[in-house]
């Protein structure tokens, strides 16, 4: 890639290099340089004239197959219990072809957002509804994307006193001997891997404090990451309190995950000791400046706070049913407004947003150094931002701040492993007009219009 306007390489060093370009070999970084550096022969070259140039971002937190619910009606003004009250009996419908197509959308829509990496939470697991971790990997591969897809579980139903319907919940035994297949049968620690797993219980008030304990020490045998919500609605602490006697981020290291191999989502209220903590910990959290402003009870992730803790911090989008949205870009622009919002205008800058989107989320899938920037030996995913057209007229003296003041703005290419996603706004995958029949089908179906 040659050309760029700028080339923010988030590296150690924080390097901008006007006239900017990348040398991807075999899909790492190879070498990067100004417009007055010798550039390397390339066998290939990809114009990003106009464009800022930044390593991929990363989502650290989405439910994928609920875009199959967007703005459904029924649910979109409640609370986070209401609102998951409401939907749980409609994906109680889920399937092996729901689940990929799905994702194959939701993963579409991600890359055309500037991700080039991207978790996905899945908790829900009807019976008789097929290996869905494995549905969503396929379509990860079909589309191109670097994927982390996390084994979720709900283990108590609303006759245990938990929320889902006992038709999407399984026992102990059955998530874990599930959980130690995917990982046997799709894990990839090797530097560079496009596929990883983690272990996901859903929340502390939808799985059992046992489950919890023994999934922590299933990844710490299997060597995987942990993910959960955490601290995201004030009913979360009241619940905690009433059942555990303990506030929930206690219950959380009560169970043995106050550790640097979990991140978590949200994490809206906690207070300053556990803030500390986290950062003791390296707990990461992805932060989810949409969702939380949808249906997460009116709080702000204290994000400067916890950055300055220790704890990483990166962005995630959570679930297309309560952000209705896809897009890391807008993710970004929101963590931007809200920690201005929060702390002032001195507190959070566009750098600020894209070092969260980047090497933050990076480090929250413990893969600093190795994605979320562009330096010799991280992988080759980046994506060509434009910066010209009417919304970008003025925007003259600073292309970073421009790429979040400015827009709306989507990627002109997004590339992961050195492989073109995205080309000229277009998803290079084929098959899209097909999905998307395809996905409608199935979302009437489950919406049951």
């Amino acid at each position: 890639m040659r050309g760029a306007q700028l080339v923010a390489t988030v590296d150690d060093e924080r390097r901008e290099l006007e006239g900017g370009w990348v040398a991807i070999t075999d899909g790492v970084v190879s070498a990067v340089g100004r417009s007055t550096d010798p550039t390397p022969v390339a066998g290939r070259v990809l114009g990003a004239g106009g464009c800022l140039v930044t390593p991929g971002l990363i989502n650290t937190h989405h439910h994928i197959f609920q875009n199959l619910t967007r703005s459904f009606r029924p649910a979109v003004n409640g609370t986070l219990f209401e609102w998951l009250t409401t939907l749980y009996p409609r994906w109680a419908a889920l399937d092996e072809e729901a689940v990929y197509v799905s994702a194959w959308i939701g993963l579409a829509e991600l890359a055309l957002g500037g991700c080039t990496t991207s978790t996905d939470h899945l908790y829900v697991h009807p019976r008789g509804g097929g290996d869905l971790i494995s549905a969503e990997i396929r379509a990860a591969r079909d589309v191109g994307l670097r994927f982390h897809p996390t084994r979720g579980s709900m283990s108590l139903s609303k006759k245990d006193g938990g929320l889902p319907p006992d038709s999407v919940v399984q026992d102990d035994d059955e998530i874990l001997a599930d959980s130690e297949r995917l990982v046997d049968l799709h894990h990839d620690p090797a530097w560079g891997a496009m596929v990883r797993i983690a272990l996901a219980p859903c929340s502390p008030f939808s799985v059992t404090p046992e489950l919890m304990r023994a999934t922590a020490e299933l990844a710490e045998r299997l060597d995987v990451r942990l993910h959960t919500h955490l601290a995201e609605d004030p009913d979360e602490d009241r619940f905690a309190s009433e059942v555990f006697g303990r506030r929930t981020i206690e219950q959380f290291e009560e169970v043995g995950w106050g550790s640097d191999r979990a991140w978590v989502a949200h994490c809206i209220y906690p207070n300053d000791d556990e803030i500390v903590r986290l950062g003791k910990w390296g707990t990461g959290v992805a932060h989810c400046p949409s969702s939380n402003m949808l249906i997460g009870g009116g709080g702000i992730a204290p994000v400067p706070e916890l950055r300055a803790a220790g704890a990483p911090v990166g962005l995630g989008c959570d679930g297309s049913a309560s952000t209705d949205s896809a897009s890391l870009w807008m993710e970004a622009r929101n963590a931007l407004l809200l920690g201005r919002l929060r702390r002032g205008p001195a507190s959070m800058g566009a750098r600020d947003a894209l070092e969260i989107a980047t090497r933050g989320s990076a480090r929250c899938l413990g893969r600093e150094g190795e994605l979320g920037q562009l330096s010799p030996g991280a992988m080759g995913d980046l994506v060509c931002w434009p910066l010209d057209g009417v919304q970008f007229a003025g925007a003259l003296s600073d292309p970073v701040e421009a790429w979040l003041r400015c827009g709306p703005l989507s990627a002109r290419h997004t590339v992961v492993h050195g492989k073109l996603v995205v080309r000229h706004g277009t998803i290079v995958a084929p098959g899209e007009t097909d999905m998307l029949r395809r996905h409608r089908t199935i979302s009437a179906r489950i919406q049951g219009v």
